[in-house]
């Protein structure tokens, strides 16, 4: 297992020591259940506005909440484990419920980032009422057009594999 993962109590001290040495944390947070180049682009693209990169990653019953019957398919122990391999990626912690407010307010992130199908207005109202009080900045980071599990799940059905 890799060092990067870590549960919600190293993460909130991991990050109490990353502002105490003036670093600027970024984190963003999804369910990442088949990992395919727009996410690659997405967390490159988060990992740039900061010195750090910490991903909330759902867990499975969560995902399974989000995403519906037979999501998701790879589990949140593998989903970690790949996250972590990215070079981009500093950090990652599995949270079980819905909302990443935990994650949140353990990472305490100088920049929270989220994929262009979010606006700070569609942000979960709890998640965005937290980010003010830390006074995290919220960034939007362009959606790549094209890419999404879902699209890379209806490919595999229609080929018959």
């Amino acid at each position: 297992m890799s060092a990067k993962i870590v549960g919600v109590e190293e993460l909130s001290e991991r990050s109490k020591q990353l502002r105490a040495a003036g670093k600027k944390l970024v984190a963003t947070n999804g369910c990442f259940d088949l990992l395919h180049v727009g996410h690659v682009r997405y967390l490159q693209a988060a990992r740039a506005l900061g010195d750090l990169l910490a991903v909330g990653l759902n867990g499975d019953l969560s995902v399974r909440e989000l995403k519906g019957k037979g999501r998701p398919i790879t589990a949140e122990r593998d989903r970690a484990e790949i996250l972590a391999s990215l070079q981009c990626v500093d950090l990652v912690t599995i949270f079980p419920g819905l909302r990443a407010t935990e994650f949140i307010a353990a990472s305490h992130p100088a920049i929270y980032v989220k994929g262009g199908d979010y606006s700070s207005e569609t942000l979960n109202e709890e998640e965005r009422t937290l980010l003010k009080e830390i006074g995290a900045e919220i960034r939007i980071i362009p959606f790549e057009a094209g890419y999404s599990t879902t699209r890379l799940l209806e490919q595999i059905c229609k080929s018959g594999h």
